[in-house]
């Protein structure tokens, strides 16, 4: 037997406790109790006629089939959703719950968010603040915010604007150990790195480093803000987005190493799941990035 238009529910149901693995959490999504929702389950895996669900007196767990329907679904709610979107009326605000993945970027995007917030105040941002590998669609974003290059074919981009890293250190520290005048100095030096949280890779410190280069590692941090505390009080070197730092350029607490070295060009790029009829919400917070990012990514100097 098909699913029938009723049973969109259940599906609902169903992904949102497949996505918790929980019938609680997903009760209490859908204001009602975990019973309701495990009943609500049971049903629907009898009009299938295969268990969706692993269950135990811990936890549940999604079955091979289960595994299988929740892709299903997944699309099935999303067309439903984007359908819905279609047909609302032109002049209704964009509204909803919009999951976006943003990189942790220092002040950069944090006013950028608020002032989207007031322009759509009926959208509800929910943001996942991680400078992690996801998986856009698997991982159930609506939008994510990533530097570098990505090629998937579910995925719509957009490049928000272009960005470079600086070496920076404390006056304090360069004027106790010296100022670097040749990437060679590096050598000499307290650096601090950071380190990619997906792979454990230190990150690149440009082409100003001739190949061969090797850079002492006093330090090494998955957190951007980490090292940009430890650089300012005095602890080493270290490579950060200049976005992140202009405003401690800017007031002295950090000054720039080695500022005619070639610098690496890095973009950042807004992605979003490819989608015929892309729903209001995630229309209006592409264009809103896309503007806001562009102007605020300029690096017009200190």
């Amino acid at each position: 037997m098909g699913i029938r238009i009723e049973s969109v529910g259940a599906m609902a149901a169903f992904a949102q406790a497949a996505e918790l693995r929980s019938f609680k959490l997903a009760g209490q999504q859908f204001g009602v109790s975990s019973s309701a929702i495990g009943k609500t389950i049971a049903r629907l895996e009898d009009q299938l006629g295969v268990r969706l669900f692993h269950r135990s007196t811990r936890a549940i767990a999604l079955t091979q089939e289960g595994e299988i329907f929740l892709e299903r679904c997944r699309t099935v709610l999303a067309e439903i959703e984007a359908a819905e979107a279609e047909l609302a009326s032109t002049t209704a605000l964009p509204r909803g719950r919009l999951r976006v993945g943003v990189p942790v970027a220092g002040d950069l995007l944090t006013p950028i968010l608020g002032a989207f917030m007031q322009r759509y105040p009926e959208i509800e941002l929910d943001l996942d603040y991680n400078d992690r590998f996801v998986d856009v669609i698997d991982d159930g974003f609506d939008a994510v915010i990533r530097s570098g290059d990505v090629s998937d074919s579910r995925l719509m981009q957009a490049k928000l604007g272009d960005f470079t890293n600086r070496l920076v250190a404390a006056p304090g520290y360069l004027d106790r150990m010296g100022e670097p005048r040749t990437p060679a100095d590096l050598a000499r030096h307290g650096l601090l790195h950071h380190r990619f949280y997906d792979t454990g890779k230190l990150g690149d410190w440009g082409p100003g480093i001739p190949d061969g280069t090797v850079l002492p590692v006093a330090l090494a941090s998955t957190s951007f803000v980490s090292l940009i505390d430890l650089a300012a009080n005095g602890c080493g070197i270290a490579s950060l987005p200049y976005f992140a730092i202009a405003e401690r350029l800017r007031d002295g607490s950090l000054r720039e190493v080695l500022p005619d070295a070639e610098k690496k060009v890095r973009t950042f790029r807004l992605l979003w799941p490819r989608s015929k009829f892309p729903l209001p919400k995630v229309s209006v917070f592409v264009k809103f990035m896309t503007e806001s990012l562009r102007h605020a990514l300029r690096e017009d100097g200190i």
